[in-house]
């Protein structure tokens, strides 16, 4: 990676703590509101240097597509082995049985602990394109830790009868929101019936395939 200047730096920090609170990066609008800019153009121009510089890559077309591409070449390759989670990959789900059935999981994956915001239980592949704007694509693999506490504005994956759905989660009063961060997708508005929260997203790996 090529020496960032301390406005590069600045930004890069921001995106770093971005995904260690949330385990996703800010969008352009929320960087310029963060640093001072007038436009989130200007935060746009710098992303682009930080891409060229090697030190983040951009998705085209989604306002959160923004992945660190930092490596760990300081560390040994035994230290990077040992500390390696293996997740379980979960494919489609069975209506009315656990997600983590054995049935269930396609495959097990080795992956760093520190690409994500909390320790992952699990990895779920992305199924549409409801999460675009965030950066979620068809393919990806989502990191899930398995809760059942979750607060507003937090990326969530939910059952809803027979589907499992990745949404931005709302609740206001007895009404539950599951927000696309897409505009082509409608919200889900919970009211009863089959439903069940099965995690909180706390990280993302582009597809392996």
């Amino acid at each position: 990676m090529q020496k960032l200047t301390a406005r590069q730096e600045q930004i890069l920090n921001l995106i770093r703590e971005a995904i260690q609170n949330t385990g996703f990066p800010p969008t352009r609008a929320e960087i310029a509101a963060e640093l001072g800019f007038r436009s989130a153009n200007a935060a746009e121009e710098h992303l682009q240097a930080l891409a060229r510089k090697k030190a983040i890559e951009l998705t085209p077309g989604a306002s959160r597509g923004i992945r660190l591409c930092e490596t760990q070449s300081h560390k040994k390759i035994t230290d990077i082995i040992l500390d390696q989670l293996v997740l379980p990959l979960v494919g489609r789900v069975a209506a009315g049985s656990p997600i983590l059935a054995q049935e269930h999981i396609e495959a097990s994956y080795q992956v760093d602990p520190n690409l994500f915001s909390a320790r992952p239980d699990y990895l779920l592949k992305v199924r549409g394109m409801s999460m675009r704007d965030v950066g979620i694509l068809e393919g990806d693999l989502l990191a899930v830790k398995k809760t059942y506490q979750v607060h507003n504005g937090q990326i969530v994956v939910a059952r809803i009868g027979d589907e499992v759905t990745v949404k931005r989660y709302k609740k206001t009063g007895a009404l539950i929101e599951l927000i696309p961060e897409n505009p082509e997708y409608k919200v889900i508005k919970v009211t009863g019936g089959d439903f069940a929260l099965e995690g909180i997203a706390v990280g993302l790996v582009r597809s392996w395939n």
